[in-house]
């Protein structure tokens, strides 16, 4: 008979993907924190550095589509029974927040650099410019981008503070839904 406040585990391809993007969008944020510090001239250093951040970003916000898609086609473990009910909202807001910076990011980078007359490069290759010069609609993108960065950057920390005290406090089996390994099993020690 299945315990009913167990915490069942998330399918593979989904842990695999979000881990794999959490480890590319922090070292993209990392990378980009430190990007925005090279100086403007000479010129080619800070070119060389935005098109790589540009592609990643291209790329990394096509497996974020992937992930997308998985997640609404496949429907996310119950929490344990014993997650009280504000948790479980909270949960829910931070995860639907989480994607939505996750799609608003590349797009409002992309859509930024669509409206500037320099090209999008995507790792070494041209892409088709389909925008126009704009200063106004380029620094309206640019500043979406920034704001979601940081709300963004607060909602991982958020997701990352919870998941550590269902580890570490509550022993819930929560964060084990999201991790490959066992932990020792969950629920409240014997000292």
């Amino acid at each position: 008979m299945r315990d009913e406040g167990a915490a069942q585990t998330y399918t593979s391809t989904a842990k695999i993907l979000h881990w794999a993007i959490a480890v590319a969008v922090c070292a993209q944020i990392s990378r980009c924190l430190w990007m925005i510090g090279i100086p403007k001239a000479p010129p080619g250093i800070r070119v060389y550095w935005f098109n790589v951040h540009k592609s990643i970003g291209i790329t990394l916000g096509l497996i974020i589509l992937v992930r997308l898609l998985w997640r609404l086609t496949h429907r996310a473990p119950p929490l344990p029974s014993t997650v009280p009910a504000w948790q479980r909202v909270a949960a829910k807001l931070s995860h639907v927040l989480l994607y939505v910076c996750m799609i608003v990011m590349p797009l409002s980078g992309y859509l930024g650099s669509s409206f500037t007359k320099y090209p999008i490069v995507y790792f070494g290759t041209r892409l088709p410019h389909w925008g126009w010069e704009s200063p106004a609609l380029k620094e309206l993108c640019s500043q979406v981008h920034f704001v979601t960065v940081i709300v963004f950057m607060t909602l991982i920390a958020i997701h990352v503070a919870a998941a550590l005290k269902h580890l570490l406090v509550n022993r819930d089996g929560v964060f084990q839904r999201m991790w490959r390994r066992n932990f020792p099993a969950p629920g409240p020690t014997n000292s």
